[in-house]
């Protein structure tokens, strides 16, 4: 079975909000909402993450920016937005979704998600991995 195919069997059957494979084996996965779990991913095994494939359930740009910086091969979404289709589209990521929307929606659903909005304007994923670093530890 493919390590993407994988990924997606693990995060349907567990309930999983991230799963991440490489060669076959779960190096990663979490059950925390928002950039949370691809951020911790990369904070803490991002060595582990090159060549490796992701199961999410919802990617905004700032999480497809994260995972062209880990070198993730291949990616699969329940959602994702058009920012995030428009950073992947330049990158070397094979990805796949269920479905697209404009911009990723808040926790209550009355405007942008904060780190979709964060990344606006951000480039440079090391840049925008402090921005996350901050914004985490704000709400935490």
């Amino acid at each position: 079975m493919r390590d993407i195919h994988l990924a997606k069997e693990i995060l349907e059957k567990e309930g999983l909000t991230l799963v991440i494979v490489k060669e076959g084996k779960v190096v990663f996965s979490s059950k925390d909402k928002g950039i949370k779990p691809i951020y911790t991913a990369i904070d803490t095994i991002k060595q582990k993450l090159n060549g490796a494939s992701v199961a999410d359930r919802v990617i905004g740009r700032a999480a497809a920016m994260l995972c062209i910086y880990a070198n993730i091969k291949e990616l699969h979404t329940k959602i994702i937005s058009e920012g995030a289709v428009s950073v992947l589209e330049k990158s070397q990521v094979s990805f796949e979704y269920e479905e697209k929307s404009l911009y990723i929606k808040n926790r209550d659903k009355t405007g942008m998600c904060p780190v979709e909005n964060l990344s606006k304007d951000v480039d440079d994923p090391v840049f925008l991995l402090e921005k996350i670093k901050r914004f985490l530890q704000n709400i935490v």
